[in-house]
């Protein structure tokens, strides 16, 4: 039985302080009781000598300093697994929230998990479709990557993460796929619409859905991630599953771990947030990948909104450091009606190169990237010419560029929230876009590949 302690000497914020306690270490499990009978959760942030500092995930309201009792229960934050949590709902520390039963656990992890071994890991290598041509196309994801999306205040990335996690496979292998989606901080309308539409398009059946709402409190929101985590790992490791893990908002994640960081008086880093904020992030984001010997694996896609759109901001310029490139949501494409409205110049996957080409995609997806992103690289500073010295300043071949750039955004980058298309219907797309150009053009493709793809179409057309 577990030694009570009536030693509570401060209350601030979420944070209790107990003197005069033994054996207790970090991030153990805390239970403590009201007088009222009533009993909260919480976890230890800190320990010093006979003194441990608590933060309770329900918040400290109606907390008696004299009265209340505190019991260390000598384990972390654990989370209860089996197969069945799938199409299941969760609340932010991991009780059932869609009125089915509790989950009659195979196994129990801790949440903190623990990092992949370098040595240990398998190269990412095997292309996953999301069919969203923008991503496919041009910034592949592959699979156990780590690919954040930077979005902003307004934009649509929450319809973007859905749409994602409905549409996303692997290709040619008949392997088990899942999708765990965490949600921290978000609106109730904003839970409810994923979790209606992961219902009405059958998609909950193979996911798993953790969500933490804005009033819920922050030391939840830290803890959710890591739930989400710890399910994949589960999924990944002992079910051969390959998942894909969706967070959003990772923005909102940090605003809390900066509210738990000022409530203990920490000294701040940028922006008031604390300092070890780019460690704090990685044990997230290194908990993505493949094994060697495991035919599981973790692909991960962070969502984050940049605060006044600002990708230098330290959230999202600390998660590009960590992570494998960046998916841009364009404010300027959303206002022209382009959705979703992702821009491909500044984003990046940098292991596109190992998840496409022959057995993979397409042997030409590679060449054929190259030149639909240097066309529309050289339309859109085409545009910017025109601002400056009008259209007539132009030249012919300029202006081919220009109206190809307004078309790109149009047919490739644009689609609809429930059109799934596959890997060969982008790649022929491209090729029909580039259609309006002279071969002499097409600098950045093969002959072979011109006369493969690119004039047949043109004999077609």
């Amino acid at each position: 039985m577990q030694k009570e302690y009536r030693t509570i000497r401060e209350i601030a914020g979420p944070l209790v302080l107990v003197e005069e306690v033994e054996g207790v270490k970090f991030e153990e499990l805390v239970e403590l009781e009201l007088p009222t009978g009533e009993k909260r959760r919480g976890r230890v942030l800190e320990v010093d000598k006979d003194m441990a500092l608590i933060q309770l995930f329900e918040g400290t309201t109606g907390v008696d300093v004299f009265k209340s009792k505190v019991r260390f229960l000598g384990k972390g934050i654990e989370l209860g697994l089996s197969i069945d949590v799938l199409g299941r709902i969760f609340d932010g520390l991991g009780r059932p929230i869609d009125g089915g039963p509790n989950i009659l656990p195979e196994k129990r992890l801790d949440i903190s998990g623990s990092p992949i071994n370098p040595y240990a890991r398998a190269y990412p290598s095997e292309f996953i479709q999301t069919g969203i041509s923008a991503i496919d196309g041009l910034n592949t994801l592959v699979r156990g990557q780590k690919l954040p999306i930077f979005s902003g205040s307004g934009l649509p990335h929450n319809r973007l993460a859905a749409q994602i996690a409905r549409q996303a496979k692997v290709l040619g292998k008949e392997e088990k796929f899942a999708v765990v989606f965490a949600a921290m901080g978000i609106t109730f309308e904003e839970a409810d619409y994923f979790i209606q539409d992961f219902r009405s398009t059958g998609a909950i059946d193979r996911s798993v859905l953790f969500m933490n709402l804005a009033d819920d409190p922050a030391i939840e929101r830290i803890a959710t991630p890591r739930m989400a985590l710890t399910c994949a790992e589960y999924l990944a490791f002992d079910k051969d599953m390959h998942v894909l893990v969706i967070l959003t908002d990772m923005t909102n994640y940090a605003e809390a771990l900066r509210e738990i960081s000022a409530a203990r008086k920490e000294i701040p880093g940028r922006r008031g947030y604390p300092g070890y904020l780019y460690t704090d992030l990685s044990t997230i984001y290194e908990r993505a990948g493949r094994i060697k010997g495991k035919n599981g694996s973790i692909t991960q896609i962070p969502i984050l909104t940049m605060p006044e759109d600002d990708k230098t901001h330290p959230i999202p310029d600390l998660t590009g450091y960590i992570t494998e490139g960046q998916i841009i949501l364009s404010r300027a494409l959303y206002k022209k009606g382009i959705t979703p409205p992702i821009d491909v110049l500044p984003s990046l996957s940098r292991l596109k190169d190992r998840g496409i080409g022959r057995g993979k995609t397409r042997e030409d997806h590679s060449d054929l990237f190259n030149q639909l992103f240097a066309a529309y690289a050289r339309g859109k500073e085409a545009q910017e010419l025109a601002v400056i010295l009008g259209e007539a300043a132009l030249s012919d071949m300029d202006r081919v560029y220009y109206d190809f750039a307004d078309e790109f955004e149009r047919r490739y980058v644009a689609q609809g929230e429930d059109e799934d298309r596959p890997i060969e219907q982008t790649l022929d797309l491209g090729w029909q876009l580039l259609s309006v150009f002279p071969t002499s053009e097409l600098k950045r493709v093969r002959p072979e590949w011109i006369e493969k793809y690119f004039s047949k179409l043109k004999e077609a057309a």
